[in-house]
């Protein structure tokens, strides 16, 4: 079962402000992904579950979290059902992202108090997946949208917590843009963890590059 409740993992994704992810099958690999980006500072890890056996993976670097990272909290993305959803929870995953609104995923999720981020791209679907229980929606994808999207619809609905994927990118320019219109984190994949590190397994570069972002994130938050 999740370690940590949704109010916590909310609560880190806030104080933090960005969730790095990634999928590969090696396990040995992620381990050192997951290292790097803990001591960069990143607190969150989103796995990707996009590969065949991905959930024997995902159980193996949740195992590695939970003993050797304290506060590292471990979730899953990329899931389209309410089965695939429960599976993950049985290995203890800490949050559920979805790249659509999927009202099955939100029962299981709430019935476990586990923090479900479906994908949403209409005020429509934001609003629904508020009314079930929703505490940051996913953003998807971010590119499309954009800032002026979050910045648009935070007029009305100031409550609205926003996590954009897809289109957020390491620079400065480009973090200032989405938290000035007013998003709770990013979520932050290749631009991140590129085919590039986990090719050459730089995981120094890695580390840097999270705490680079990290540092900017500070600094344009305060």
């Amino acid at each position: 079962m999740a370690k940590y409740s949704r109010i916590e993992v909310a609560m880190a994704m806030e104080k933090t402000g960005m969730v790095p992810l990634f999928y590969h099958p090696d396990v040995e690999l992620g381990k050192k992904v997951l290292k790097a980006c803990y001591d960069g500072g990143a607190r969150l890890m989103e796995f990707t579950a996009r590969g065949d056996f991905a959930f024997e993976v995902f159980s193996e670097l949740n195992k590695f979290a939970i003993k050797e990272l304290p506060g590292m909290m471990m979730g899953v993305g990329s899931i389209t059902d309410a089965a695939a959803a429960s599976l993950y929870m049985q290995m203890g995953a800490n949050f559920v992202v979805t790249p659509s609104l999927r009202e099955d995923i939100a029962i299981v999720c709430n019935r476990r108090k586990v923090l479900w981020s479906p994908g949403c791209g209409s005020l429509t679907e934001i609003n629904r997946a508020e009314e079930l229980g929703c505490e940051i929606i996913k953003l998807f994808p971010g590119s499309v949208y954009g800032p002026e999207f979050v910045k648009a619809i935070k007029g009305p609905q100031p409550w609205t917590k926003v996590m954009p994927t897809g289109g957020v990118t390491t620079e400065e320019s480009n973090l200032k843009a989405w938290f000035n219109a007013g998003v709770t984190c990013v979520g932050m994949g290749s631009q991140l963890i590129s085919k590039e590190i986990l090719d050459t397994q730089d995981f120094g570069n890695l580390k840097k590059a999270v705490k680079k972002v990290m540092d900017v994130m500070v600094m344009i938050r305060n």
